[in-house]
């Protein structure tokens, strides 16, 4: 497992070096094989190659979070400086960070990684990386621990995230609500929204924000 988490990590973070890795060795193969077996088809493993290395660009941390949470240990870490890079992603600065990783046997290791190199579990089309100084959970194998997932949902800044992302449809159905609260449409909506907001998240939010909701709710149901 640590030769494996030594290849995800290349493939990773450094995705250029990578991508020349699999042309070169795509071509000695290639060539290899072609003068063995006489078959030129052997050949078109370099555009393979090219065309796989282009692709891990984009998949390489993805990749890199799927191996770890299927095969890692658990640990934890938290960042402890961030600079930001001259480099950008949609408009959007690219940082460079550095963490301290706890493993389970109590080992300290220091970890770096970026915006662009950061693999997080569970893979979604958004980049939720760790506040600066707060713990987070985290995925390696042990005897490579620099290569690490981050796991944002097992994590306190993750959990709140995920919360957050489930309040919207209670929030747009209580705006609607007060444009119009007697509106039968806009109750009912609201009534739904917030009940499958409890129902999923009544332990994971504020206890504070499950008792105002519970309190909106009772009101409505009096109305009835």
């Amino acid at each position: 497992m640590t030769a494996l988490s030594a290849l995800f990590y290349l493939l990773a973070h450094h995705p250029f070096w990578s991508w020349l890795g699999m042309i070169v060795l795509a071509v000695l193969v290639s060539f290899l094989m072609a003068r063995w077996t006489g078959r030129g088809w052997w050949l078109a493993l370099v555009l393979v190659a090219f065309i796989g290395g282009q692709l891990n660009f984009f998949t390489g941390h993805i990749l890199n979070a799927l191996f770890l949470n299927a095969c890692g240990s658990t640990g934890t870490a938290v960042v402890v400086h961030s600079e930001e890079t001259s480099s950008t992603l949609n408009d959007q600065s690219i940082y460079d960070y550095w963490a301290v990783l706890r493993t389970a046997e109590g080992r300290e290791v220091k970890v770096e990684f970026d915006t662009m190199s950061a693999s997080i579990y569970p893979i979604r089309n958004t980049i939720l990386i760790p506040p600066q100084g707060q713990p987070f959970v985290a995925k390696y194998v042990p005897g490579f621990e620099r290569n690490i997932a981050i796991m944002s949902d097992e994590s306190d800044y993750g959990r709140v995230w995920v919360v957050g992302e489930a309040r919207r449809p209670v929030d747009k159905a209580a705006a609607q609500l007060e444009v119009s609260p007697t509106n039968p449409e806009f109750i009912q909506e609201y009534r739904d929204a917030v009940r499958e907001f409890l129902d999923a998240h009544r332990k994971d939010a504020d206890p504070a924000l499950v008792a105002e909701l519970e309190r909106k709710i009772g009101e409505l149901e009096r109305r009835r």
